[in-house]
């Protein structure tokens, strides 16, 4: 990639170029289109970056941005583009986020694969809690039209991709309307900050919406300043010993093992 086929003006804070891919696509047909990224293989948890733009290929001065996007995270997702042209070139520009390294593949297409790409909520100003359990809400829209269920997706703030905890079909009153208001309720085993997202869907081929996604942080309380003293001093001492022989008996082990391996 010439650094002159970039110009960061354009896309401001949205995107860091340092080792960007270019793709060029023309529809054939007007219409809607989703950019589907899949499959990231990345060395750090932030995923890639996208900005679709109009231009001619290193002619920055040519460029107009019609999406930026930044994914922070490997999921499976997609960007929605409005409106294009029929036999108009577009430019995607793919980039890791915040200098990650990736290995992606991406695909333009009438049909949406993933979920939604929206920006996150901002994880400094959550407040962590002592709760193990956590009792996510949300509202179904009358914007939203036919939607059949929703998905409970989850993700640890190190983890590389989010794990679906559950489906919720939509209810309905006695008149067959929709209720309106939702909760799921998960139980957390292992301190951490959690993100949580409820994605709509439906039956037929409309996208899936994203409709609410909130951080969540365990933590358990630390023993006050008097614990480890006495007993309980020499108690935690021991055990810490115990650990240590344990790792070092593993270790040993699995040398040996290797080296069996070896000679086979």
């Amino acid at each position: 990639m010439q650094w002159t086929a970039v110009d960061e003006k354009l896309t401001g804070k949205c995107i860091e170029y340092h080792n960007d891919q270019w793709f060029e696509f023309t529809p054939r047909t007007a219409g809607r289109y989703y950019v589907n990224i899949a499959g990231q293989q990345c060395r750090d948890t932030r995923g890639v970056q996208l900005v679709v733009l109009t231009g001619t290929p290193g002619q920055p001065a040519t460029y107009q941005v019609l999406s930026c996007t930044s994914l922070g995270s490997q999921d499976d997702v997609f960007v929605t583009l409005e409106g294009l042209k029929a036999g108009q070139p577009y430019l995607l520009d793919v980039d890791g986020y915040l200098k990650d390294f990736c290995g992606f593949s991406i695909a333009v297409s009438s049909t949406p694969r993933g979920v939604p790409a929206m920006a996150l909520p901002p994880l400094a100003t959550v407040t962590p809690s002592e709760k193990k359990l956590f009792t996510l809400r949300w509202t179904l829209a009358d914007s939203l039209g036919s939607v059949a269920r929703f998905q409970v997706l989850r993700r640890e703030a190190a983890a590389f991709r989010a794990a679906p905890l559950a489906i919720l079909s939509v209810e309905r009153t006695t008149l067959g309307n929709a209720n309106t208001e939702y909760s799921w309720t998960d139980t957390l085993a292992i301190p951490g900050r959690y993100l949580y997202q409820v994605v709509a869907e439906t039956t037929d081929t409309t996208a899936p919406v994203l409709v609410q996604q909130q951080w969540y942080a365990f933590s358990q309380i630390m023993p006050n300043e008097n614990y480890f003293s006495g007993a309980a001093a020499a108690a935690a001492k021991q055990a810490t010993k115990a650990q240590q022989s344990w790792e070092r008996r593993s270790h040993r082990a699995r040398m040996k093992h290797l080296a069996n391996l070896r000679r086979h």
